[in-house]
């Protein structure tokens, strides 16, 4: 018979769960029977944070409170926009959800492999702070370093420290883990909370800057280190009444070591505030989360590490995931037209269709098209982003519309390592890592 929880557990047990899911406790405190009666009520307040609007305490890098739900109304910053972003957000190159900004991909028709910074998108989860660079500190501490420096008196870098280590430049795709959201309700039927992303909440950039690896090594870190927890200095995120603190969100020790970027420059240019001023964290392949942004502190742990961020929000929560949710790692498959959603094409004439396809595992191996009047067929890949085997992978498409009247296109790839993309999603409860074929409607006129 399952175990009944008394008032007196059952308000313990809540305690316990809300200062796990906000970071302040560590792993143990549950067994694990426990664990899985709590996971329909960790659902549901994922379910709410991802929904709710949200209150900030300011913080001392010069940054106003704001917001960052849906619904929420932050504090204008010095410029007076509302959404708390700095740089200009023109309505041809941007989609805008509230603190949020989602990249057109009309506007990246003949741009090239990389976004260009003007309009890769914005994810924020409160607002973009100020920070200056001279006064900034990557802090270390844990007891996965040598002497277990503590928190009060960590290790730490200045910026002009970090430029003086080995640089190293990389092409990496940063991508939101709820990009496609809306496509859960508009093809599939079933909404979820959280940001309505399209498609646009991805970018590939050069990033240069020194890898995670090279510095943790310099802090001491040693062979017990389990997790590495990059802390962002952007405002703490309150909802439902909980403050959950700054962003956080721990990595495997294996992932930090390998091919993560401590990176300060963006597109051969000094970071921009929005996009992680002075220094952020870039994971190539993981969720955008992961990729924090004006990272501060970083804590190097010999046991597991959590936050609302992998327990509460960025897991797969429902039906067919375990109870406390199914961990987020490696970004799914996606493809997107270069072209306006509801976009007019002359019949009679060809049209040569372009797209982008990614994949958090690997290369992309092929890429199809449907244009509604046949079944599918091959895309032709660009070939230099073929050879390189970089983040993502241009193609390009001819078709000739004949009569007038709607269309819907398609286009679905497969990676180096077999993966595809499904007509339809599976669900999940916080609409995260939608990978079905988007349906892409255009007029032929």
């Amino acid at each position: 018979m399952p175990h009944s929880l008394s008032y007196d557990e059952a308000d313990h047990d809540a305690r316990r769960a809300r200062q796990w899911l906000a970071g302040q406790a560590r792993g143990e405190g549950f067994a694990r029977p426990r664990l899985l009666e709590l996971g329909t009520a960790m659902t549901a307040l994922a379910a709410a944070a991802e929904h709710e609007p949200v209150a900030v305490a300011p913080q001392p890098v010069g940054a106003d409170p704001g917001a960052a739900g849906p619904g929420s109304r932050p504090a204008a910053d010095a410029d007076g926009d509302p959404s708390g972003i700095v740089k200009p957000l023109p309505p041809g190159l941007f989609d805008r959800h509230g603190t949020n900004a989602e990249m057109r991909w009309a506007a990246m028709a003949g741009q090239g492999y990389v976004v260009p910074t003007d309009r890769f998108f914005v994810r924020n989860h409160t607002r973009t702070p100020r920070i200056d660079a001279g006064t900034w500190r990557l802090s270390l501490f844990g007891d996965g370093l040598r002497g277990e420096p503590t928190r009060d008196r960590p290790v730490e870098f200045g910026y002009d420290d970090l430029r003086r280590l080995p640089a190293e430049r990389v092409t990496a795709l940063v991508e939101c883990a709820g990009n496609g959201r809306r496509f859960f309700a508009g093809q599939q039927g079933r909404p979820t909370p959280g940001v309505a992303w399209g498609l646009g909440g991805v970018g590939v950039a050069h990033w240069r800057g020194v890898r995670l690896a090279e510095v943790l090594r310099r802090a001491g870190l040693t062979g017990a280190a389990v997790d590495v927890m990059p802390e962002g200095l952007d405002p703490e995120y309150v909802t439902g009444g909980v403050n959950l603190g700054r962003v956080r969100r721990p990595l495997p020790v294996g992932k930090a070591l390998d091919d993560v970027l401590l990176a300060y420059e963006m597109n051969g240019e000094p970071l921009p505030a929005d996009h992680g001023h002075p220094v952020r964290v870039v994971v190539p392949g993981w969720i955008g989360v992961s990729s924090i942004k004006w990272v501060g502190p970083v804590e190097v742990s010999a046991t597991a590490l959590f936050s609302p961020w992998n327990t509460q929000l960025y897991r797969m929560f429902g039906p067919g995931y375990p109870a406390g949710g199914a961990t987020l790692g490696a970004q799914s498959v996606k493809s997107a037209f270069e072209l306006p959603w509801d976009a007019r094409v002359p019949a009679g004439a060809e049209v040569l269709l372009r797209g982008r396809s990614w994949s958090g595992a690997g290369p992309i191996r092929s890429v199809q098209v449907h244009t509604g009047d046949g079944g599918w067929r091959p895309a032709e890949l660009v070939d230099a982003d073929a050879d390189a085997g970089g983040p993502w992978q241009r193609w390009t498409a001819r078709w000739r519309p004949t009569g007038p009247g709607p269309v819907t296109l398609r286009a679905r790839a497969t990676d180096t390592t077999g993966v595809g993309q499904p007509a339809q999603a599976r669900h999940n409860d916080l609409g995260y890592l939608f990978d079905g074929v988007i349906r892409h409607s255009v007029t032929v006129c």
